[in-house]
């Protein structure tokens, strides 16, 4: 998941420290309602340490009545798709399913990566799932083109859900 919508920093805020905007509160919360109802609640959620991020994984997981505990990962700030992998690969076994949350470019390129195609081949809007599935039986044997895409979610297309 990208983060949702954040507001237009200022001269004096840095970019890790930008919160969602109204829009983004409202798209995190109808993201996390449109994976309950379609059901894919997350076994677990790790979010990008970027408070924009953050604020999209606590509200979706609100959302969605995930009960567990949100894990931070600072790599996830500004990653490359290289990171994305390597979080997923370092999940525990007893997670079947994961959400992680952070930021563009890395989830272009982390979707390309898990399904083979070609780098930046994704347009992933703020607020936006992608959902995979991959025959393995646990995170750490994950690799480049393991995964198939099997919904591509946009708060915008999802009021119908």
């Amino acid at each position: 998941m990208r983060h949702a919508k954040a507001e237009t920093g200022s001269a004096s805020q840095s970019d890790f420290d930008r919160a969602l905007a109204p829009r983004g509160r409202h798209d995190a919360d109808r993201m996390g309602k449109a994976l309950a109802k379609i059901d894919a609640i997350p076994d677990t959620v790790v979010s990008s340490t970027a408070v924009r991020a953050k604020e999209t994984a606590e509200i979706a997981s609100e959302a969605m009545k995930f009960r567990g505990a949100l894990k931070t990962v600072s790599r996830l700030y500004n990653a490359d798709g290289e990171a994305w992998l390597a979080t997923l690969q370092e999940l525990p076994a007893s997670a079947d399913s994961a959400l992680l949350v952070a930021h563009s470019p890395g989830i272009e390129e982390a979707a390309g990566l898990l399904c083979g195609a070609p780098s930046r081949a994704f347009d992933v809007p703020t607020g936006a799932v992608l959902l995979f599935t991959a025959e393995i039986d646990r995170w750490s044997e994950l690799e480049p083109g393991d995964a198939a895409l099997q919904g591509f979610l946009r708060p915008k297309a999802v009021a119908a859900l």
